[in-house]
């Protein structure tokens, strides 16, 4: 962005008076901050200046940290310049800013406020700026980690800038970590740009050299100090302004005309780019201009045309997005053509789905007309979602962001979303509109205001504009239930959260061929050595606990039963129980792994968890004396009784051989086999993938295997990232990857080309699973094969599930047969009831929010040996997420103990260590390394929690406690640590 020559000689005007005049004249210096509030917000660095503030309140930090976390750098930067401006003033709170602004990382917002750069370095500065954005599609190819390196050599990152660029690319990958780069080194003073140049020469970058210059001969052209060409040469290049044929300038006659500053001003207004739009442009899809929607297509889609709230419910993979790209442009156009803008929202519940709609559906059809947008969790660059919803037409977001921006406005925040604003929603699988679901919280602000425009249109007064409302899914489902009565309210409470006038469906029966459908039942194992050694060892437990479960071994209702006795213990300070519990829940796991996966795969999963018992029982120094209880010796002797059978392939379970079988013969007996193996979890999607790999059967006929998982970290498996995920998909679609194996994360919504076989191992879950699971092999002559595990009733399941999606047919013809006063009224009916249920639990939040029990009646003690820990008293909540006990009666509690898979950059902290109980070893938590220093934070899953003398020990996250800890002073603490430190060296 120009500088504005009326805005620079305001704030000249105002520097001399503040030079003539005592410094702590506050109205000319308050005057001179918001004359420059836009440029200021664009250069702080909020994190490290917020470090030399001493004059703001902790309340007044957190809440500016809160803001850098969800929103980024420059909603943060605009919260601080809010607090600073703040009256009363503290005497010398100007000069303390701009220090503050020196001392953290942002010179150049210093030098804005002291005077310097001259207006016309920082107009110069501005187009280095603009190019930067410009070119930044091929900037973030960079290779960052180097780039990363010389910058902050040479100065232009600091160690704040080096570490968040780091932990971006540890966590996001390069090309994330280079946006980040590119958003911080802009923000350096004056002279960068040069800087930014010699470190892309000395890591070898010349194309992006030549890119940024212009100039072929660039690098030829340095001298051996490395001194750079001006940056008019550098603008005149790089728009080609030179005449690359000849050596002198040559500058063509438009440019003599208008002048070369205002043909640089032009071109830089249509390089007005943010960087998360910039950042993304690498990855571009080919440019696509027409939607031709098929017939079906142009048929489900029609009464949406006619701004008719509507769902398409058409099977995986018949073309529902591209039918709802098409209804986004005719809705854009008709608004336009109408003189009233319109904005589209789409809604996804899950991650990469955004990138996906972005990149492969919105932006190719509608990029040429429309500007387009998404954001999520996994966003570049942080910006106001609110911003970001003004300054485009349609935006791609989970729908968490939006209902938290609809919550901002309607508790009055600055920066909120209004349902109002928007003029079109559309909600991709949303057959979660249902219960308790995110996408059901949005559409219940809809129903609450539809229903209160009837009442103020009865009044004859103004009503609330709401948008249209599109939803897509493969299917709704019957949410269990048994007849098709139930299945038809079902759907039709489905039709009435999103408002839908009807449900638009098209068979393709006629368009596609039949899919093969087989069920591979197995058989028991005539010996099964390796099971029966686990299930001796699990009796053998049950005997030492007194145990009599009720259940099978090796059953889900089995892990249930044992989930539970564990729970109980815990409360009834059983140890012996307790313990006993969880190492039986993990000898079921390893029974069920062993009839699913190799057994020298279940083997190393009970492997795995006996050594980290082991180390439990293990101090860092050896000092340490940590108690090891009779049952515990017990259990860590029958273990070494289990590793010698596993390696024996004569007692394989049938299932695997069944699964070998079938994937042997879909690659033989096709010319150009791709298919997926859906697994129940992610142990064995890893451990299957991996058995693909080392089996030479597979490779003989060209298998190329691998897995794709979750992101969350509910498991004990590592989770994979969005961008491991992205990879192996793109593997797959470019045939480097033919085979993969996957959790059912791959059932729902991701972007996978058509399959010709899918197999189901093991894994039955509802009917819309099996009908996503199933639209996966799109291909035509594609199979569908379910292979039976034992114990896992897959089988069963499968037929129920064909009779549920039959039942949903069946619904789906009733309700379109219905009249259309019926339909109207049954909807309205289950509207009424879902706003007065909200009503409800809006009532029981606000009473369980006054019954908040005090922090001094919560006692909390260790879940393994029952010792008592610390109160709730003594816990601090950091950024209201992280509960730390930083007293010293508790430090004496635990020990600390290093742990590798921890290590995990965030915004201000990092984790890289366990706490455990210096008494038994049981974890309590981790070490949070906080702004520079060092936390214990508790994770609730580790103890009972007795409130008023009732023990509850199922509490798996800190929300589950009515408490509110008292938020954690930083500034406090630290002068604390600071004293105790000095009266040390004293």
């Amino acid at each position: 962005m120009e500088p504005d020559r009326g805005e620079e000689q305001l704030a000249e005007n105002l520097r001399q008076r503040l030079r003539i005049m005592e410094p702590d004249k506050d109205e000319q210096q308050e005057e001179l901050i918001k004359t420059f509030r836009h440029r200021l917000k664009e250069k702080i660095s909020v994190g490290p200046v917020l470090n030399h503030l001493y004059f703001i309140s902790h309340e007044d930090k957190e809440r500016i940290l809160q803001k850098l976390k969800t929103e980024g750098d420059a909603s943060a930067a605009n919260q601080l310049i809010d607090v600073v401006l703040k009256k009363p003033h503290p005497e010398g709170w100007f000069r303390a800013f701009v220090d503050a602004l020196i001392h953290g990382d942002s010179k150049y917002a210093a030098m804005v406020l002291e005077g310097s750069p001259k207006p016309e370095e920082e107009e110069e500065n501005d187009y280095c700026v603009a190019l930067v954005r410009l070119l930044a599609p091929s900037l973030v190819q960079m290779k960052t980690a180097d780039v990363c390196c010389e910058c902050f050599s040479l100065g232009l990152l600091g160690q704040d800038d080096n570490d968040k660029v780091l932990a971006e690319i540890d966590t996001q990958g390069p090309g994330r970590g280079a946006g980040e780069l590119l958003r911080r080194i802009v923000r350096r003073p004056p002279g960068w740009f040069s800087t930014f140049l010699q470190v892309l020469k000395k890591t070898e970058h010349y194309p992006l050299l030549r890119e940024l210059t212009g100039d072929p001969h660039w690098c030829e052209q340095q001298g051996e100090t490395g001194a750079l060409i001006d940056h008019e040469t550098i603008f005149l290049h790089t728009f080609g302004i030179f005449n690359s044929s000849n050596s002198d300038v040559a500058i063509s006659s438009t440019v003599c005309e208008c002048g070369l500053l205002t043909w640089m001003q032009l071109l830089f207004r249509l390089a007005d780019l943010s960087y998360s739009e910039a950042a993304a442009e690498a990855p571009r899809s080919p440019e696509k201009t027409e939607i031709v929607l098929r017939d079906y297509q142009m048929e489900v889609a029609r009464p949406a045309l006619e701004g008719k709230n509507i769902i398409i419910c058409l099977p995986t993979g018949s073309g529902k997005t591209r039918a709802a790209v098409y209804i986004t442009k005719k809705h854009l156009d008709s608004r336009r053509e109408a003189g009233s803008p319109g904005k589209v929202v789409v809604l996804v519940n899950k991650i990469p789905l955004v990138e996906q709609h972005y990149s492969t559906e919105f932006l190719p059809y509608l990029k040429q007309t429309y500007r387009v947008e998404r954001v999520s969790g996994d966003s570049q660059l942080k910006i106001s979602f609110a911003k970001t919803v003004q300054k485009n037409d349609i935006i791609i977001c989970t729908a968490q962001i939006l209902e938290n921006y609809l919550e901002r406005a309607e508790n009055g925040e600055d920066e909120g979303v209004k349902m109002s604003d928007l003029t079109l929603i559309i909600i991709d699988e949303c057959h979660h509109t249902q219960k308790g679901g995110v996408y059901n919280h949005i559409m219940m602000r809809y129903l609450m205001q539809k229903h209160k425009n009837l009442r103020l249109k009865k009044e004859q007064k103004k009503t609330v504009p709401l948008p249209q409302i599109l939803g897509l899914t493969a299917s709704p489902g019957v949410g269990g239930a048994n007849t098709v009565a139930k299945a038809v309210e079902h759907i039709m409470r489905i039709c009435a959260n999103l408002d839908a006038s009807e449900i638009m469906t098209r068979s393709q029966e006629e368009d596609r061929k039949q899919q093969r459908k087989t069920i591979l039942t197995v058989e028991n194992k005539a010996e099964d050595p390796f099971g029966d050694v686990i299930k001796t060892i699990m009796n053998a437990i049950h005997n030492e606990a007194k145990l009599s479960p009720i259940c099978d071994l090796g059953s889900q209702n089995y892990e249930q039963w044992a989930v539970q006795k564990e729970r109980q213990a815990a409360k009834e300070e059983d140890k012996t129980v307790r313990v006993c519990a969880e190492f039986l829940r993990r000898y079921n796991e390893g029974l069920i792994l062993s009839n699913t996966i190799r057994m020298s795969d279940a083997l190393s999963y009970l492997n795995k968890f006996h050594e980290e018992q082991i180390k439990k029982k293990t101090s860092v120094d050896g000092e340490q004396n940590i108690q090891i209880t009779d049952t515990e010796r017990f259990l860590f002797k029958l273990f070494k009784e289990l590793e010698t059978f596993s390696k024996n392939p004569k007692y394989e379970n049938d299932s695997l051989s069944k699964l070998r079988e079938q994937i042997l013969r879909e690659f033989s007996s096709r010319g150009q086999a791709r298919g997926i193996i859906f697994t129940k979890t992610r142990h064995s999607a890893i451990t299957l993938s991996q058995w693909i790999q080392e089996n030479p059967k597979f490779a003989d006929v060209e298998v190329k295997p691998s897995h794709v998982i979750g992101g969350g970290d509910q498991s004990d498996t590592k989770p994979m990232t969005a961008a491991e995920q992205k990879d192996v998909l793109k593997k797959f679609r470019a045939g480097e990857v033919n085979l993969l194996v996957a959790t059912t994360v791959a059932e729902e919504g991701l972007d996978i080309p058509a399959c010709n076989f899918v197999i189901r191992y093991g894994l039955s879950t509802n009917e819309i699973a099996m009908i996503q699971a199933k639209g996966r092999g799109r291909a035509d002559d594609s199979s569908y094969t379910v292979v039976d595990v034992k114990n896992s009733g897959v089988a069963e399941r499968e037929c129920v599930n064909e009779y549920r999606e039959e039942m949903m047919g069946k619904a789906i013809n009733k309700i379109k047969g219905q009249s259309r006063e019926a339909y109207q009224k049954q909807m309205m009916e289950f509207q009424l009831q879902a706003i007065m249920e909200e009503r409800m639990r809006q009532v029981k939040r606000k009473q369980k929010a006054i019954k908040d029990e005090k922090p001094s009646h919560v006692k909390f003690s260790c879940r393994n040996c029952a010792k008592p820990v610390c109160s709730g008293e003594d816990i601090q909540i950091i950024e209201n997420m992280h509960r730390v006990n930083v007293t010293t009666q508790f430090k004496e509690l635990f020990i600390q103990r290093e742990n590798a898979t921890l290590q995990e950059r965030l915004l201000d902290y990092e984790t890289n260590a366990v706490i455990a109980c210096k008494d038994c070893g049981q974890p309590w938590g981790s070490v949070m390394v906080y702004r520079g220093m060092d936390f214990p934070c508790l994770h609730v899953k580790n103890f009972v929690v007795n409130i008023n003398g009732k023990k509850i020990s199922n509490c798996t996250k800190w929300s589950d406690l009515p408490i509110r800890f008292t938020a954690f002073d930083y500034i406090e603490h630290a002068s604390m640590m600071a004293q105790g430190s000095d009266e040390e060296m004293g």
